[in-house]
């Protein structure tokens, strides 16, 4: 946000401000609609509990498996975030109010495309590497040249980036001005305040935060990970990480600054083209 506001030409929030916000959830009062079942008090916890899980599956900082890897694959990782995703959408629509339903209706009309999209982009990592499992694509890009400039590989990586445009709020659709007319994501969460809304805060930071190292160390930059345990290793790993997440916050900063604004109804566009990718990376890996 604040690069953003940084090539807008203004000032724009400290880095630390989400802390700041964060802690400034936690302080407040809890208020609770008085519609509200027990779907809207569970869901934010579903929606932490998911993100926490997943990189316990998929590894951030090593390029070898995780204690607890063999208990999923990475379509297990994306089944998770998709059931926290899931739960956002029933607290939507649980309060009745008309913009939770506004908001919900419309994550379902964009979940149609993205989510089949995201399907295929898997399927295509197991006909590259014949594998579900997050290191060995790392061990097979990092090992063959040929396997990472492949045309499976490539439509995969736009395929994935597109995906990451609507999984993070970065569609051209998405707002969080408070006018019911642009709300999609905004619109789900209004009901909530005080500790359960920093927790949903929390859980969309953390899912942007996995996507990311999703798409940078199984596709877009596979070196730089950590190949031992030693502490050497992980603190260049950690380094080598923050690079990668700048240079992709940079990217995606100009990304949103440089795209207009699409009318609604044209949401399937970027996702009709998303879906071509993944299509022509499986028809790849057949040839």
């Amino acid at each position: 946000m604040r690069m953003e506001e940084r090539v807008q030409m203004s000032a724009g929030p400290s880095i630390f401000q989400p802390y700041r916000d964060l802690c400034k959830y936690f302080s407040k009062e809890l208020v609770v609609p008085r519609d509200a079942s027990w779907v809207f008090l569970l869901t934010p916890i579903v929606a932490f509990t998911a993100m926490l899980t997943v990189p316990l599956l998929i590894p951030v900082l090593t390029n070898y498996p995780l204690p607890l890897s063999d208990m999923g694959d990475i379509l297990g990782g994306g089944l998770i975030l998709t059931l926290g995703s899931f739960a956002l959408l029933l607290a939507g629509l649980d309060t009745g109010q008309p913009f939770g339903g506004l908001g919900s209706s419309r994550a379902v009309m964009l979940t149609v495309l993205a989510e089949p999209t995201l399907i295929l982009v898997l399927v295509g990592i197991t006909f590259l590497d014949h594998a579900m499992l997050p290191f060995v694509a790392n061990h097979l890009l990092v090992s063959q040249p040929a396997a990472f400039l492949s045309p499976t590989h490539i439509f995969l990586t736009l395929a994935f980036l597109i995906l990451l445009t609507v999984e993070t709020d970065r569609l051209p659709i998405h707002s969080t001005i408070p006018y019911e007319i642009y709300m999609i994501d905004e619109a789900r969460i209004l009901e909530y305040s005080g500790p359960l809304l920093g927790l949903l805060k929390w859980a969309s930071w953390m899912k942007q935060f996995i996507l990311y190292t999703i798409f940078l160390n199984v596709f877009l930059f596979p070196w730089g990970l950590a190949t031992n345990g030693h502490w050497l290793s992980i603190l260049g790993a950690s380094a080598m990480i923050l690079l990668k997440y700048a240079g992709l916050g940079l990217f995606m900063v100009g990304v949103d600054t440089a795209q207009s604004r699409l009318r609604f109804y044209r949401y399937q566009e970027p996702l009709a083209l998303s879906f071509l990718f993944a299509v022509l990376a499986i028809v790849a890996a057949q040839l």
